[in-house]
């Protein structure tokens, strides 16, 4: 789908064609929509790459074409087996227009089109591009937060638990760290490559917020990397509660299962088919219950003393 956006002075409003200073929006676009993006002189390649999943972050130019490619956190829900990935976002720039291209819908871009970030100018195709990387750094952030909240609830259910469901659950997140990380560097890379190259350094205060962008993308690494690392040690720590948690319930169970076959041995013994004390005695059973019992009651004791129960 490819929608076509022009900021004025009312907001973001929605055009049928493109004019100078727009944006055109591209997600999933069909091959007639690739053929109608190529006719802007908007190469092939660079409508192809950011379909591509895998792609890495990089800048490309070619016949006065910009191509930006970088990698953007998705939010794929808590059930899934990797609930926030990454996918890449393609940004071209040309003498007319601004183009992203991406191959689902997300968050960052949506942003831009409810109009919730604020004083947004498509004719300012630089100042543009870096709102998008800085908006892209944020959301890291914002769902890094999401992460530990979720990874902070499922420490306190490890803590009671004899299971693995709550460290596989706690496996998932430790996947998407995996990927925020290798995404962030690489997007790392891809902005000190644009800062080398002195492209926004025609106007000062795209310079100034280009370096914003890099230490609020640096202090995403920093977070990511700081939640990876408490995230394997609490992997491993919880790995070893869970097997304690669950020798204590076997040592109950063989604690109370001794202590049962106490009563069962006793009457075992009486109950064969031998001359035994007191077998005229009329209280003979109520004597071999209370035996039984205090013999119980001893064995838990020792048990409870020692620590075994």
């Amino acid at each position: 789908m490819i929608t076509i956006y022009k900021s004025q002075e009312s907001g973001l409003i929605t055009l049928t064609e493109p004019t100078h200073g727009s944006w055109i929006n591209a997600v999933s676009p069909t091959p007639e929509e690739i053929t109608w993006l190529e006719s802007l002189n908007i190469p092939q390649d660079y409508i192809t790459y950011p379909l591509d999943l895998d792609e890495r972050p990089r800048t490309e130019r070619e016949n006065g074409e910009l191509l930006i490619v970088l990698r953007i956190p998705v939010f794929q829900g808590h059930d899934v087996d990797v609930p926030y990935t990454t996918i890449p976002l393609g940004i071209i720039l040309n003498g007319q227009y601004v183009v992203t291209i991406c191959k689902m819908g997300n968050d960052i871009v949506q942003e831009f089109t409810t109009g919730r970030v604020r004083s947004l100018a498509t004719g300012k195709r630089n100042r543009f591009v870096l709102r998008i990387l800085l908006n892209t750094a944020n959301r890291f952030l914002i769902y890094l937060r999401e992460i530990n909240k979720v990874v902070d609830a499922l420490e306190d259910q490890l803590q009671r638990s004899t299971r693995n469901k709550e460290v596989l659950a706690l496996l998932k997140y430790q996947k998407s760290l995996t990927y925020f990380t290798t995404a962030l560097k690489a997007n790392e890379l891809m902005m000190e490559r644009l800062h080398r190259s002195q492209f926004f350094r025609t106007y000062p205060d795209d310079e100034d917020l280009l370096e914003d962008v890099i230490t609020e993308n640096q202090q995403a690494i920093e977070m990511t990397n700081i939640s990876s690392n408490i995230l394997s040690s609490m992997m491993d720590a919880f790995a070893s509660i869970i097997s304690n948690n669950l020798n204590a319930v076997m040592k109950f169970l063989a604690s109370v299962t001794i202590v049962l076959s106490v009563p069962t041995m006793i009457a075992s013994f009486f109950g064969m088919n031998v001359h035994i004390p007191m077998e005229d005695q009329p209280v003979a059973f109520l004597a071999i219950i209370l035996m039984s019992v205090a013999t119980s009651l001893f064995i838990a004791y020792i048990f409870v003393k020692r620590d075994w129960f």
